[in-house]
């Protein structure tokens, strides 16, 4: 079942963030906080973000307001519709090809810690993982090449919680698993998955991930 997403950030003080974190805090719309902020992480020069801004000017989705909710209609779009926005305006929305931007780089558009705080999103990337829409190699270059190593790994440790012989999500785990966990995870493994059905009711004592 999809989630509606509400265009607000997290407003929540993480505690303990660096100070090149809070003084980036004034950068976001509205003062709001940026997943960097709440992890305690520094951000560099995304030349990923000039081509989504670039995306989103040429492929205009009605009504959002940010890169994120723009994130979100093409990630639905793309068929991850776990989560989505409350609006109306998305049915006319024309994505961009994946030729002009790959599944594999969307994920790590999602996953960038310059995004703002909206811990939601994140579940739409790791359900285009899950579904195996993307090509490993790829996004394991752009991961690092955008510096998203620590939240796939996070998501990848989750992810294998319910999966583990999970081929895509493991090889994300190779590729990364040295890097350093949060103090605590950035999405339970619970909001990448579902409880399987039983008899026609949900089986909580077993679980697969969403696709």
């Amino acid at each position: 079942m999809a989630h509606d997403l509400s265009s607000r950030p997290t407003r929540r003080d993480p505690g303990g963030t660096t100070g090149i974190a809070r003084s980036a805090r004034k950068d976001t719309p509205g003062g709001s906080l940026r997943l960097a902020d709440r992890l305690g992480v520094t951000t560099h020069v995304s030349p990923l973000r000039f081509r989504l801004a670039a995306l989103r000017k040429q492929y205009p989705s009605a009504n959002a307001a940010c890169l994120e909710d723009w994130l979100v209609d093409l990630a639905n779009a793309r068929g991850a519709r776990i989560v989505s926005r409350d609006t109306a305006g998305t049915a006319s929305f024309r994505p961009p090809p994946e030729e002009a931007l790959s599944n594999s780089e969307l994920v790590v558009a999602i996953c960038q810690p310059q995004c703002l705080d909206r811990p939601q999103m994140l579940r739409l990337a790791a359900q285009l993982i899950s579904r195996n829409a993307v090509r490993v190699e790829e996004l394991v270059r752009a991961v690092r090449r955008e510096r998203a190593e620590r939240v796939l790994a996070e998501l990848a440790r989750e992810a294998l919680k319910v999966e583990p012989a999970h081929e895509t999500w493991r090889a994300i785990l190779d590729a990364f698993g040295r890097e350093r966990a949060f103090r605590e995870p950035i999405l339970h493994r619970t909001r990448l998955a579902e409880p399987v059905m039983k008899d026609g009711r949900c089986n909580a004592a077993a679980w697969r991930l969403v696709r």
